[in-house]
């Protein structure tokens, strides 16, 4: 458990703007920061960070919270695994009272993985500088590919011993469970019972996941037997899924957002080299074809990638349908080619890295004008053939959102295809309607998916919404419960234990408030006015998405607002007396609503006298508590 003096120097050191800008791209708004969601597919910017309030808001998904709640729904981490990796960004040494075995015992089954595959990374790393095998062969021949020292280091390169139970072996015997060496793809287990190392006598490349942490590796044999696999990725499981993972990714996000632009090459070396000639916004999509989830992980930092091809005609012509995908996403899509017989890591070993960036910025072409120049050369005079050609661009360009990026793109393709203009826009809307025909009634065919996430709305508060009047007591609690209350009749006390105190015979009925308001009571009993930070970075995620949901807001009134329109809006805070008892009583009119509409219910079901007078008796005197709840919130609200 981490000692509470180490979490208050956490938060105090976090920049939530810092944190979930390694995420996400964000612009400044006014007082605030707005980018695109990294949980849902939208467009237009709804995710909004605070960094007064030190929140974010994610009106797409609903989702919301603190730095630490970000990483935890982003990653997956635990509350303490969050607090670790921002101790680790920000320096700060984490203090537990009581010491974890990590390698041992760890009840969290996706950590356990971690674990695994980190102790893997470093085994394997030391494999390669500290043994004889390692420098001779592993050592060696990242040497003789020119990766520096600190390119090893860096991204953890390693070699895993050729013998049948090096790593397992070790492993086993450092307490590591045989399970989570399975599952990770490390280990595989025989038809005895007994297992073995997956990667034996291959260099090793490790994947790290987005923030840092060892997920998954890809073992590069050294031997020339055809028979054996030149590269052997480790599995699906569930801290690594390859189709959301992009190889180098960890190292290129700060350097893709500044460049405002991110290259895309295949394979592990292509990224080490060009990384080491100083270009480090560049990622591989690991020899996989390029997944919709890899686009949308690139689109946080940039909306322009550069696909650096090798001189293989035939691999290019094979991915050029698949590259539609970023078209789709409405990203920037650019091509270079290089020589034939160099990839990107041959190439920027040969020219350094002026001549790398020359070459690219003299030979990089926009995707659809590349490749129609493609299709059409292998088209050549054949009528049909090119037909077909203009029919396949025509459905690129279809894919582009932006109609009037789509137009020009369509200006410059009727030069190339020598086709008309006119006739080209006549297909691409032939083609979008189509597309919409057919989604509308993809759409109307099937029911909505039960857990579908709605965009979050302005809650309504109604008199037969007990949920919402709760949720206004703890907005409320949350704002204004540390100021100290000025009205007349009442003074040196603050608006929170107040509120608290005058809705001690009122039971809260919705999970989230009533755990909130049981929190409140008993920090107030002890002499602690709980603020809004303090529940931002409460440990449990239920009051947490509680509080920011009460406190974020979707639109801001500009400061220019009576100004432009001389519109004055009404302040809550003019009057807090009326707003503060407004919400407490409206709540107890609600709950003696619901206790009026039991008592009517028993007295229709009940045929004893004795029983319908006693009942009659209860619901007379809760019609008079109810009215004279109503005197007051009228005599309050008109005050």
């Amino acid at each position: 458990m981490i000692l509470k003096s180490t979490i208050d120097r956490i938060m105090e050191a976090t920049d939530i703007v810092e944190v979930i800008g390694e995420f996400v791209q964000l612009k400044k708004r006014g007082a605030n920061y707005v980018g695109l969601s990294p949980f849902a597919n939208e467009r237009t910017p709804s995710f909004t960070v605070s960094p007064a309030k030190g929140i974010f808001k994610d009106f797409s998904s609903g989702k919301g919270g603190s730095a630490v709640t970000f990483l935890m729904e982003l990653e997956k981490f635990s509350y303490p695994e969050a607090l670790k990796w921002l101790a680790k960004k920000y320096g700060i040494e984490v203090e537990e009272t009581v010491e974890t075995i990590e390698n041992k015992e760890e009840e969290n089954r996706r950590e356990s993985l971690m674990i695994v595959t980190g102790y893997a990374a470093k085994f394997f790393h030391e494999s390669l500088l500290d043994t004889e095998e390692g420098r001779n062969i592993g050592l060696s021949y990242f040497k003789e590919r020119g990766f520096s020292n600190e390119t090893i280091k860096k991204f953890e390169l390693g070699y895993s011993p050729d013998q049948w139970e090096a790593f397992t072996g070790q492993a086993l015997k450092d307490g590591y469970q045989a399970q989570f060496l399975e599952e990770s793809g490390l280990s595989v287990k025989r038809d005895n019972g007994s297992m073995y190392d997956r990667y034996r006598g291959r260099v090793m490349f490790p994947i790290h996941s987005f923030t840092g942490r060892v997920i998954a590796f890809g073992g590069r044999t050294l031997k020339t037997d055809k028979n054996v696999p030149k590269y052997v990725n480790s599995p699906e499981s569930e801290i690594y899924h390859k189709s959301n993972v992009l190889y180098g990714l960890y190292f290129a996000k700060k350097a893709i957002r500044e460049e405002d632009n991110c290259y895309l090459v295949e394979g592990y070396a292509d990224v080490l080299s060009v990384h080491q000639a100083g270009i480090e916004n560049v990622v591989a999509s690991s020899g996989t074809s390029l997944t919709v989830e890899q686009i949308k992980l690139i689109s946080r930092f940039t909306k322009n990638i550069t696909i650096l091809y090798d001189g293989d005609a035939a691999g290019i012509k094979a991915s050029l349908r698949g590259l539609d995908m970023i078209l789709e996403e409405g990203l920037n899509v650019k091509v270079v080619l290089f020589p034939d017989g160099h990839d990107p890591d041959s190439y920027v070993r040969l020219v350094g890295t002026a001549g790398f960036k020359k070459h690219i910025a003299d030979n990089r072409k926009d995707f659809i004008l590349y490749k129609t120049e493609i299709l059409l050369k292998e088209a050549g005079n054949d009528p049909i053939r090119k037909a077909d050609v203009i029919r396949e661009i025509v459905e690129s360009i279809a894919k582009i959102p932006d109609s009037i990026k789509a137009s020009v793109f369509i200006k410059e393709c009727s030069y190339q295809l020598q086709i008309d203009e006119r006739a080209l826009l006549s297909e691409l809307n032939k083609m979008r309607t189509a597309k919409l025909k057919k989604d509308s009634q993809q759409q109307a065919s099937k029911p909505a998916p039960v857990d579908e996430v709605m965009p979050a709305e302005p809650e309504l508060i109604t008199e037969k919404d007990d949920a919402s009047q709760e949720k206004e007591i703890v907005r409320l609690l949350l704002l204004y419960g540390n100021k100290m209350i000025t009205w007349d009749g009442i003074a040196d006390t603050y608006i929170g234990p107040f509120m608290i105190a005058e809705l001690s015979d009122v039971e809260f009925e919705y999970p989230a408030a009533k755990k909130f308001a049981e929190i409140y009571r008993k920090e107030v009993e002890n002499g602690v006015l709980p603020d809004e930070q303090y529940f931002i970075h409460y440990p449990d995620k239920e009051v947490v998405d509680l509080a920011v949901n009460q406190i974020a807001t979707k639109y801001t009134l500009s400061e220019n607002w009576y100004e432009m329109h001389k519109i004055l809006v009404p302040d809550e805070q003019a009057n807090m007396k009326a707003t503060i008892l407004g919400a407490i009583f409206h709540l107890k009119k609600q709950k003696v609503g619901k206790i009026l509409e039991s008592l009517r219910k028993e007295l229709q079901t009940t045929s004893a006298e004795a029983d319908q007078e006693i009942l009659m008796t209860q619901y007379m005197h809760m019609k008079k508590v109810e009215k004279t709840i109503s005197d007051f919130l009228g005599s309050v609200i008109l005050k």
